[in-house]
C-alpha cells in the first residue's frame, strides 16, 4: 500500500485551509508531518484518507485515484472536532463504540476484557477528558488498529494532550507493521523535540518516512 499526496491544497472561505503539500508513505513506514497551528493538520489527514477532496493536486492509492478505497483503508485518529471522542463519555463507552465499529464483540464483558488487556481497566468509568494523555493515545491507536482493513493510521495532534512528544511517538512506532503505515501530524516544536526528519505542511519536497520494517522485528499489537 502506498499513499501519495501530490501538492494537495484545500481552499477555504477566508483563505487556504491547507497550502499545497506533498507526502508519500508506504506500509511499514512511520511519517511525521509538522506545522504551526492553523496550517492544516486535520485538513491534510482528511485529504490523505479520502474524506475531503482537495482543491488542488491529488491523492493516489497505489498509483490510482480511489477515494472509496482510501476511506476503507485509513483511520483518522483523535482529530480535533472530527474523530476525537466526546470528552464527557466514559472510557468504557468509547471502547465499546470502537470495538463495534471494528466488528468485534462490544458487550460489557468484551469491553472490560479489552481494557484489562491494555492495563486500563481501572479507568473504565473515567470520563474521557480525565483519561491520562498516554492512555488516551495508546487506547485510540490500539482500537484503530483493530479495524481489519486499516492500512494506515493518521494520528492528529497528539501533542495537544502531551507535554513530552516521545511517549506518543513511541506509541505510533509500535503500531507500524509490515502491512500498516502510521502518519503523525504534530506541531513544529514537537518535531524539533523528537529530532527526527519531519515533512512540513505547505511544502513539496519532503524527507523519506522512517522505514520501520527495515529496523525492527514486527509483532502485531494485541
Amino acid at each position: 500500500m502506498e499513499i501519495h499526496a501530490q501538492r494537495v491544497g484545500v481552499a477555504g472561505p477566508h483563505g487556504p485551509l491547507l497550502r499545497p503539500t506533498s507526502l508519500r508513505v508506504r506500509q511499514g513506514e512511520l511519517a511525521l508531518v509538522a506545522g504551526e497551528p492553523g496550517t492544516g493538520h486535520t485538513t491534510l489527514a482528511l485529504v490523505l484518507s479520502g474524506r475531503m477532496r482537495p482543491s488542488t493536486g491529488m491523492v493516489l492509492l497505489d498509483g490510482r485515484t480511489a477515494e472509496a478505497e482510501l476511506r476503507r483503508q485509513t483511520v483518522v485518529v483523535d482529530a480535533p472536532e472530527v474523530t476525537e471522542p466526546e470528552e464527557a463519555l466514559k472510557l468504557a463507552d468509547v471502547v465499546g463504540e470502537e470495538l463495534a465499529m471494528a466488528g468485534r464483540p462490544a458487550g460489557r464483558k468484551a469491553v472490560a476484557d479489552w481494557l484489562t488487556e491494555q492495563g486500563a481497566d481501572q479507568l473504565a468509568s473515567a470520563r474521557f477528558e480525565n483519561v491520562p494523555p498516554q492512555v488516551r493515545t495508546e487506547v485510540q491507536l490500539a482500537l484503530a488498529a483493530l479495524r481489519t482493513d486499516a492500512r494506515a493510521l493518521l494520528l492528529v495532534l497528539p501533542d495537544r494532550h502531551h507535554e513530552d512528544p516521545h511517549p506518543w511517538w513511541e506509541a505510533a512506532r509500535r503500531h507500524v507493521t509490515p502491512d500498516r503505515a502510521v502518519v503523525v501530524l504534530c506541531s513544529t516544536s514537537s518535531a524539533r523535540l523528537l529530532g527526527v526528519p519531519a515533512a512540513r505542511l505547505g511544502q513539496d519536497e519532503q524527507p523519506t518516512p522512517i522505514g520501520i520494517a527495515a529496523t525492527q522485528e514486527f509483532q502485531e499489537t494485541p
